[in-house]
C-alpha cells in the first residue's frame, strides 16, 4: 500500500506502547480511574467515559481483573488522586505537528517536562490552538482479520452500523466512526459477528507531513521521549508514514 496508511501508523504506535507495557498499563489504569470517578458511575453502561476507556484498555490487552480493580479504585472509599486532562500542541523536527494528551495531578511539573523534551529534541512547544486545527477526533475500532467476513461483507457491516471508513493491514482491519458514533458502531459490529478487539477515540491529522527517513527517526525520538513521561497518555503527529519510513524504522 503506497502513500500514508492509518493502519502503518496504528500499527507503530500500538508496537511502541507495547514495548513500555507495564507503564502502560499502569497509564491505561489511571485513564479508567479517573474516568469512573469523573462519570460518577462504576457501570459504563450508564458512563460513557468509562465504557470508552475500557474499550481503549481491552484494545492493548489490559487484562480484565486490572479493568476491575483500576474501577473499585474510583469507588473504594480512599483518596483517589486529582487527576486532570491536559492538552500540550507543538511542532517537532521538520515542521511535524504533535499533539499530546496527559492525565496529570501536577500541571507544573507536567507542562516543565514536556517543555524540555521538545527543547531537547529540536522541537517547539506552542500555545493550546496551535496545532489542534489540523487534527479531527475520531472513533477507531480494530477488527480480528481472522474470523472476519470478507471485505466487501465487512464494508456493508460498517456501513450499516454507521462506521464511517474502513482500512486493512495484514493483522486486521481498523473501522473509523464520528466521535459521538464509537460504542453505537462497536455494538453493532459486535451484534453482527464480527470479531471487534477494542476501540478508542483518536486524533486523526487532516493533512500529513511529508518528512525524510532521517527526520522521521527524529520525530518519533521525540514521541518516545514524550511517551515515556508518566503523566503522558497519548501522542500524535502528522508525519506521513510511508512504506519506506515504516520499512526503514522495522530494521
Amino acid at each position: 500500500m503506497a502513500g500514508h496508511s492509518k493502519w502503518a501508523t496504528t500499527k507503530h504506535r500500538k508496537a511502541a506502547q507495547d514495548k513500555k507495557r507495564s507503564a502502560l498499563f499502569s497509564k491505561l489504569s489511571r485513564m479508567i480511574t479517573v474516568a469512573a470517578k469523573t462519570g460518577g458511575d462504576p457501570n459504563p453502561e450508564n458512563n460513557a467515559a468509562l465504557a470508552a476507556a475500557i474499550a481503549k484498555a481491552k484494545s492493548y490487552s489490559l487484562p480484565k481483573d486490572k479493568i476491575e480493580a483500576a474501577i473499585a479504585k474510583a469507588f473504594g472509599g480512599g483518596d483517589v488522586e486529582a487527576f486532570e486532562e491536559v492538552v500540550y500542541e507543538g511542532y517537532a523536527p521538520a515542521g511535524v505537528a504533535l499533539y499530546v494528551e496527559a492525565l496529570t495531578d501536577n500541571r507544573n511539573r507536567t507542562a516543565a517536562d514536556v517543555r524540555s523534551a521538545f527543547t531537547r529534541a529540536g522541537g517547539n512547544l506552542g500555545a493550546t490552538g496551535s496545532v489542534a486545527f489540523q487534527f479531527e477526533r475520531k472513533g477507531e475500532i480494530a477488527i480480528e482479520r481472522e474470523g472476519a467476513p470478507d471485505e466487501d461483507e465487512l464494508m456493508l457491516l460498517v456501513a450499516d452500523a454507521g462506521g464511517e471508513d474502513l482500512e486493512g493491514g495484514e493483522d486486521g482491519w481498523l473501522v473509523y466512526t464520528a466521535q459521538s458514533d464509537i460504542m453505537a458502531v462497536k455494538a453493532a459490529l459486535e451484534a453482527a459477528g464480527v470479531p471487534v478487539k477494542g476501540a478508542e477515540l483518536v486524533m486523526e491529522p487532516v493533512t500529513t507531513t511529508v518528512v525524510s527517513v532521517e527526520d522521521a527517526k527524529k520525530v518519533l525520538r521525540l514521541v518516545d521521549t514524550l511517551e515515556d513521561l508518566d503523566d503522558i497518555q497519548t501522542v500524535y503527529h502528522t508525519m506521513e508514514l510511508t512504506d519506506e519510513i515504516a520499512a526503514a524504522l522495522e530494521e
